[in-house]
């Protein structure tokens, strides 16, 4: 298992986007077994909640039928692609699905972002699903709790395996838009607010990841401490 994160722009007390991703590998080289959970820890003091994103809120009914398209432009909060696997006899099919991360509905007093996913050759197919901000225990301060539903392939074909992930939650790429004076005027939000201080050995980042299977992985990093000027 790997996994990456970084900020961009790195800048102390200063706001940004969070961008991470994760590949999944096995020790025989074969497409591993479909991902059903994914919780992955992030540092303390990162300002998720205060971050100016997900103004509007998307509902999931509207996302399911219409796409990221039936959503308010400023529920938007990043955007990635995700490499999905399925074998077919001696051969491995692959297909990049692409991602928008939205501003959901608060759920059980948690924060919720809501995930679309949606490839079109050669598994047409767009998923929904969700994942919660929750509290986590030093040395981190919050992790994200994402359930990755099963997704059927060809007939006859086992589920899709996603074996790699990138994405952003930040203002990388976004836009949104107020009403002055009678007209729509963009802009960029704000974005995550990084801490003004970094701690020891960078900022800090794990994952765990569960599998059809019943078997499970982990995987850590750090976001180096920028150089100091």
């Amino acid at each position: 298992m790997k996994l990456d994160a970084a900020f961009k722009p790195e800048r102390l007390g200063g706001r940004t986007t969070l961008a991470f991703g994760f590949e999944v590998t096995t020790t025989s080289g074969q497409v591993p077994a479909p991902l059903t959970n994914l919780d992955l820890r992030y540092p303390v003091d990162l300002g998720l909640a205060t971050s100016g994103l997900g103004l509007s809120t998307c509902r999931p009914a509207k996302l399911r039928a219409h796409g990221p398209d039936g959503c308010p432009l400023d529920s938007r909060m990043g955007y990635g692609t995700a490499l999905v696997e399925v074998p077919i006899g001696p051969a491995v099919i692959h297909e990049t699905a692409r991602i928008t991360m939205l501003s959901g509905p608060i759920k059980d007093g948690h924060l919720q972002l809501l995930i679309h996913a949606s490839g079109i050759s050669p598994i047409n197919a767009q998923i929904v699903f969700s994942t919660l901000l929750l509290p986590a225990p030093a040395p981190f301060g919050g992790r994200l709790d994402t359930g990755i539903p099963l997704v059927a392939s060809l007939p006859g074909a086992p589920n899709v395996a996603v074996v790699q992930l990138r994405t952003t939650i930040g203002p990388l790429h976004l836009t949104y838009y107020h009403h002055v004076h009678g007209r729509s005027v963009p802009y960029h939000p704000g974005g995550i607010v990084l801490p003004k201080s970094c701690p020891h050995g960078g900022f800090p980042f794990a994952a765990t990841f569960a599998f059809l299977d019943g078997t499970s992985a982990s995987a850590q990093t750090a976001v180096p401490c920028p150089a100091r000027r």
